[in-house]
């Protein structure tokens, strides 16, 4: 989830009363009418006064935004990669399971990560195309310890696997989920964790 401010908006003519949400790749504002900004859509973006200016090829949409103008220029200037938003830090231990693309691979790899078989590393990245991909993770579940982290990476709007499938086989296994993010166009990641007591 990103963060959403109730604001007053300017853009096509208009001034309306919403919320604005900030999400990794886009900029929504919730009111009548609605706007979704893609940050690659944006051809310049300023912090002036308490307002966020973003231009496009639309036109001008203004948010009042008070002290956050700024902070929100910064993020969409320079948004978080995907490893960022994975949690994983510069140095740390990755396991793979399953097969995941060259793009993911070469992302880690500039971020620093290590890369490896240790089925104790604070990260675990799970692939699971279908729901019989599933049947090992609760194998994996058990090789985990203390703070480490497992995320299942599964394809977005299939039948042959839902995130209703993956949650419940992380939860079967002994896990508790925390957060989801989008992984790509075309794939979800679902973060689970040892619950606090069991660590």
């Amino acid at each position: 989830m990103g963060q959403e401010i109730e604001c007053l908006a300017h853009f096509g003519g208009k001034s309306v009363k919403g919320k604005a949400l900030l999400e990794s790749t886009e900029l929504l504002f919730r009111g009548e009418p609605r706007l979704k900004v893609a940050f690659s859509s944006i051809k310049e973006v300023k912090a002036v006064n308490g307002e966020l200016r973003v231009r496009t090829a639309e036109g001008l949409a203004v948010f009042e935004l008070g002290a956050k103008a700024e902070k929100w220029r910064e993020k969409i200037l320079n948004p978080k990669s995907l490893v960022e938003k994975l949690g994983v830090k510069p140095g740390e231990a990755v396991t793979l399971q399953g097969t995941f693309g060259k793009e993911f691979l070469a992302s880690l790899g500039k971020h620093g990560a290590r890369i490896g078989g240790n089925r104790n590393a604070p990260w675990v990245f799970y692939a699971a195309e279908t729901r019989g991909a599933l049947a090992q993770l609760k194998q994996t579940a058990e090789s985990m310890q203390g703070g480490g982290a497992l995320w299942v990476v599964y394809p977005k709007g299939q039948k042959s696997i839902t995130e209703h499938d993956v949650r419940g086989a992380g939860l079967k296994a002994g896990l508790t989920d925390v957060k989801v993010v989008n992984f790509s166009n075309t794939h979800t990641a679902l973060k689970f964790v040892i619950p606090k007591a069991k660590r």
